[in-house]
């Protein structure tokens, strides 16, 4: 007997696919660590000392007497640092008021709250009656009275309160009864900042 021959059938290897790596997502685990946080320092400043608030009720208050006006003094500046200074002032039926001057470093406001004030502001007159409001800046040339029969009240504001001084000093000059001339109440102004209006004088 004849053997058939042998034949090596090829070996056909199966084709190699390498699959694609996927790598897992990398996730980061929370810190169970709770964060740090600094205690609040105390506050050891001294604490602010509240403002003293200033009242001053019917009657009260400083008076000066200049003539036929009396006046109170409300503030003068001692509780405001010098910013501000109140006076009220009753001008007596027919009262003339001081020459015609202007101030260099204040504001005068005046707030007229019975009767009729003249005021003259170089040469207009303007009747402010009750609820009236005038504001004098510094280099304003001006003056007021009451030429009326009945008296009249203001309210006068001065911002800084130099004028308050001046009062005083008149008052001091005329303490032996003399009537307040123009030339004590120009002598006493020249101390604050406070010139003529010799453009307007008589």
């Amino acid at each position: 007997m004849t053997a058939a021959p042998k034949t090596d059938a090829p070996k056909t290897a199966a084709p190699k696919t390498d699959a694609p790596k996927t790598a897992a997502p990398k996730t980061d685990a929370p810190n169970s660590e709770a964060p740090q946080t600094e205690a609040p320092k105390a506050d050891t400043r001294e604490p602010l000392a509240t403002p003293a608030v200033s009242i001053v009720r019917p009657g009260e208050g400083e008076t000066i007497v200049l003539g036929p006006t009396r006046m109170r003094v409300l503030e003068d500046g001692g509780n405001t640092a010098h910013r501000l200074g109140v006076t009220e002032s009753v001008l007596a039926p027919h009262t003339p008021g001081p020459p015609q001057h202007r101030h260099t470093q204040h504001d005068e406001g005046f707030y007229v709250l019975s009767g009729t004030v003249r005021f003259t502001i170089g040469t207009q007159d303007h009747d402010a009656s009750a609820g009236t409001f005038v504001l004098v800046p510094p280099g304003a040339p001006h003056t007021f009275a009451n030429a009326t029969g009945e008296p009249a009240v203001m309210l006068s504001v001065f911002t800084p309160d130099l004028y308050v001084r001046y009062f005083r000093d008149l008052r001091d000059m005329t303490a032996d009864g003399r009537t307040a001339s123009p030339g004590t109440h120009l002598e006493a102004m020249s101390r604050y900042a406070t010139e003529p209006a010799t453009e307007h004088l008589p």
